[in-house]
């Protein structure tokens, strides 16, 4: 391989973390800027970019990166932009051309995706879907993001802003989500909808918990899933109600198109069993006969450290 490396970086709300990876997912080293220090576009890429050069000349791979993958917010497959990211100053209410720029400055061929698409990616190279070309990948953090893969080909739409399932309504007139409509599957399945049941719960179940302690702050679903792991009965149905939740969903994803897998990634995934069970027992029963038995739901076989960065690099391979 004449191109051996390939620089992957994650555009996050706080910091983008940049990294040289070889073809077996080793990170050779890395560095990061401060997304949120920049409120111009063009003062974010000159950094973002002097950060991309001093890393291929400090790990000393200069002529042989294949290309750049960023994973990144609101980022459009298609266009190579990143388009009204609300959560970053820079780019709110604009669109910017980032692959076009850091192939500019840096002269290395750059593709840009969301972040999860970009951890699909990752786990179809690097993780739990290698040799696999039909699955779906679900990340539970603080909101609830996705990534299909059908016949080897990430699903993007004819916009390049495919495969939003966390926004797919679940409950009519339901909670309302942060995308301004109500009901979305991530106001239910997310670390966020999570606490939120918790919040309901105790406020209409007068029965004894551990969560009835946590004064002073707001619940977290760590919290839930620590008192779950002491037999608390709240928890348990917190965890119950959310994975049924979901697992009726993911019935309906398999319906689309019938994954091989579904992967579960992000820390609400840690949770294990409290949430597989009730996730497992919600898709066999809502599960179309047809496609009884033939998908697999397992859990993310990344590291969460490394797995945005790992994601995005994988879409440094597929550069021309």
């Amino acid at each position: 391989m004449n191109k051996p490396y390939v620089i992957g970086i994650d555009i996050g709300g706080t910091n983008s973390v940049v990294a040289v990876v070889d073809a077996r997912g080793n990170i050779l080293g890395s560095d990061k800027i401060k997304t949120k220090d920049y409120t111009e576009a063009k003062a974010y890429t000159d950094a973002l970019c002097k950060c991309v050069v001093g890393l291929i000349k400090s790990t000393g791979v200069e002529g042989r990166v294949n290309g750049v993958g960023v994973g990144a917010p609101n980022a459009n497959f298609h266009t190579g932009s990143i388009e009204n990211a609300v959560n970053i100053p820079w780019a709110m209410g604009q669109k910017v051309p980032l692959a076009a720029i850091i192939k500019k400055e840096t002269g290395l061929s750059c593709l840009l995706t969301n972040d999860a698409n970009a951890a699909a990616l990752g786990e179809m190279m690097y993780g739990a879907a290698r040799g696999i070309k039909d699955f779906i990948m679900i990340t539970l953090g603080t909101g609830v993001g996705s990534g299909i893969v059908s016949n080897g080909q990430l699903v993007c739409g004819h916009d390049g802003m495919a495969g939003e399932l966390g926004h797919v309504i679940v409950e009519k007139n339901g909670r309302l989500c942060g995308c301004g409509r109500k009901g979305c599957l991530e106001t239910y399945t997310s670390a966020t909808g999570v606490m939120r049941t918790a919040t309901e719960i105790l406020a209409t179940d007068e029965r004894p918990s551990l969560l009835r302690e946590i004064t002073g702050r707001p619940l977290t679903s760590k919290d839930v899933f620590e008192a779950a792991q002491k037999g608390d009965t709240l928890a348990i149905e917190i965890f119950n109600f959310t994975g049924r939740v979901l697992g009726e969903a993911l019935a309906n994803f398999v319906a689309f198109s019938s994954p091989e897998k579904i992967i579960l990634f992000g820390g609400l995934s840690g949770a294990g069993d409290f949430l597989l069970k009730p996730i497992r027992a919600a898709m066999d029963e809502n599960m179309l006969f047809v496609y009884k038995g033939k998908t697999e739901l397992c859990l993310s076989e990344l590291k969460e450290a490394d797995s945005a960065l790992l994601g995005a690099s994988a879409l440094g391979w597929e550069v021309k």
